[in-house]
């Protein structure tokens, strides 16, 4: 890499850096604290998320079908904090009305705002190790792609993701799921590690289907909201798709934290449902 190449590679890393450490102490505090200003906090992210989706997609909020939108999703995230999480279904189903491309990206906000609330019922480390993960794959993808570079992982979709970087992502939130794990002292930090690898390849899964949709829209963020990032969608488009994995997992393993589900496990529940 040549000097003159150097500083526009790194250009974003500064203000990603610092609007990072922003929202690391905001959430860190909502998450630790729970109550209230957890639920506001998932409410706020829903109704942002939707917010720029409206906008994204020509329906500006102050219209009475972007303002619906917007109040749809908000009002799918306070059924779910006063408990009544069956009733996502219900939203999502309705939100037919909105159209094909917003009735998707809706399912996506409601499901991932459910799935935080449910997550954080009973402690923050399964929160936690959910947005940790995240946050490691999508730095350790940015830092690998940026230091070893090479084959581009979806150019047509991507052209700045690498395969090195999709590898540096899932290293990182390999690492972390396991770190989280003994950090947490709750056990099962082997399956930790199998989990975090999961919900990297999840997050940068969501990563790119936020990629694909802004490449089909013509646009390059979904917001201009967080520094160096875009808005809340370019943001949390990891966490949107991990956040519901790790809710699911959770079903299997009631009485325990998410991660520690093994394989015997997943097959139990899977028998259990097996007619006859």
């Amino acid at each position: 890499m040549t000097a003159a190449k150097q500083p526009s590679a790194w250009r974003d890393l500064r203000p990603r850096v610092l609007s990072a450490i922003v929202m690391v102490v905001v959430a860190g505090a909502c998450i630790g604290g729970g109550g209230i200003a957890y639920t506001l906090m998932v409410l706020l992210a829903m109704g942002g998320m939707a917010t720029e989706a409206s906008q994204l997609f020509r329906q500006p909020v102050r219209s009475w079908r972007g303002g619906l939108y917007v109040l749809w999703a908000v009002c799918a995230g306070l059924s779910a904090a006063y408990g009544h999480w069956s009733y996502f279904i219900l939203f999502c189903i309705s939100a037919c009305v909105f159209g094909a491309p917003l009735c998707a990206v809706m399912c996506v906000i409601i499901m991932a705002g459910t799935a935080l609330l449910w997550l954080r019922q009973a402690s923050f480390w399964p929160v936690l190790f959910v947005v940790a993960v995240v946050v490691a794959s999508d730095t350790s993808a940015y830092m690998a792609g940026r230091l070893i570079g090479g084959p581009k992982l979806a150019p047509r979709i991507s052209p700045g993701k690498t395969r090195s970087g999709a590898a540096g992502g899932f290293v990182g939130a390999v690492l972390m799921g396991g770190g989280i794990a003994l950090l947490s002292g709750l056990g099962g930090a082997g399956t930790a590690l199998v989990w975090g690898g999961v919900l990297g390849v999840s997050a940068q899964i969501g990563d790119l289907a936020e990629s694909a949709m802004k490449r089909a829209l013509g646009v390059k963020d979904s917001g201009t909201l967080l520094p160096g990032h875009g808005g809340l969608l370019d943001r949390f488009d990891g966490l949107v798709i991990a956040a519901p994995v790790a809710a699911a997992v959770s079903l299997v393993v009631p009485t325990a934290p998410f991660w520690t589900a093994g394989l015997h496990d997943l097959v139990r529940v899977i028998v259990a449902g097996v007619p006859g």
